[in-house]
């Protein structure tokens, strides 16, 4: 199965997804628009969880439980993906494990332990230390492991977005994507080139976290030493070879942002636009800030599962 989900993979995941959570909305960024450009922000907060995690999990998970029996479901996470994978876990009547770095964001770990997941914590920021024990674990008889990086199904549960935003918005230019491990970008990505193919696709990592931004230019993949940001969703450092081609098919250019401007944008998205985000969900408003751009831009706003101590960093306020 390709990297890229087609357009009836993803009206089928709509489908599924309908009977779970609308679709979410799109709206004018006034601080951010003028004369000459129109920016809209796609609110995937507004999802349970507060992140699109539960676009590709909810349907991933549906998909497999049609194949198979399934007793219980894992997932190695940062934690949007941990939360996600729990709560379709809840939803579908499968029991869930997840597996998390030693240092989890608290505010996300919270939410899967709320959610009804065991949570194992392993290895430190990046994924590596979570990712084997989830994968040893996950070769026991009746158990799924949904990777977020690497499962077939689970890019057309966020491809939805590409679809809904060609429904709410004509006339688009450009669109603003975070790349983590790349689901939600060649989920996008394939969605809009598809059904808008003159709109730009923009991917945006973290400086400290740029493997994919590095593989998208070299052409093949490149691993990094550390991942060590702020935006722990934005948290890779081993990009797989499929992923990469599959991004350099519908990304149109990469941006890197710093850990400031990240933090900067949550503060702009919290003060201009009241929009509470994670650093993760606001890397797209960072890239563009940095990176303006003229006619009918969408900045995706993917999580608001902020920590208190990043909060601190970004100068806001608790609520």
């Amino acid at each position: 199965m390709s990297a890229l989900p087609g357009v009836p993979a993803i009206g089928e995941a709509r489908a599924v997804l309908a009977k779970y959570f609308p679709a979410t909305p799109s709206v004018k960024a006034r601080s951010l628009s003028n004369s000459t450009v129109e920016v809209h922000l796609k609110l995937e907060i507004a999802l349970p969880t507060g992140s699109f995690k539960p676009r590709g999990a909810l349907y991933a998970l549906a998909k497999n439980l049609e194949r198979k029996k399934i007793e219980e479901v894992t997932a190695s996470s940062t934690g949007n993906h941990g939360a996600a994978t729990a709560f379709a876990a809840r939803t579908l009547g499968v029991r869930a494990t997840i597996f998390l770095p030693e240092n989890a964001n608290p505010v996300k770990r919270k939410k899967i332990e709320d959610l009804g997941a065991s949570v194992v914590c392993k290895g430190s920021i990046d994924l590596a230390g979570a990712f084997v024990a989830a994968n040893e674990y996950s070769r026991r008889s009746g158990i799924y492991f949904l990777n977020d990086a690497t499962d077939p199904d689970l890019p057309a549960g966020p491809g939805t977005i590409g679809l809904e935003l060609t429904e709410q918005l004509t006339n688009i230019s450009t669109v603003f994507v975070p790349m983590g491990d790349t689901a939600l970008i060649r989920g996008v990505g394939s969605a809009i080139k598809q059904l808008s193919s003159q709109t730009r696709v923009i991917g945006v990592q973290a400086e400290k976290a740029p493997s994919y931004v590095l593989s998208w230019r070299a052409g093949k993949p490149i691993a990094t030493e550390t991942c060590d940001t702020c935006a722990d969703g934005l948290a890779t450092r081993t990009p797989e070879a499929s992923n990469v081609a599959a991004i350099r098919e519908v990304v149109d250019d990469v941006v890197l942002v710093s850990e400031q401007q990240m933090l900067d944008a949550v503060k702009h998205l919290y003060n201009k636009e009241n929009v509470l985000a994670e650093p993760a969900g606001a890397a797209a408003t960072a890239a563009y800030l940095a990176n303006p751009v003229s006619g009918r831009v969408v900045l995706l706003v993917t999580g608001a599962n902020i920590s208190d101590e990043v909060r601190q960093q970004a100068g806001i306020e608790n609520r």
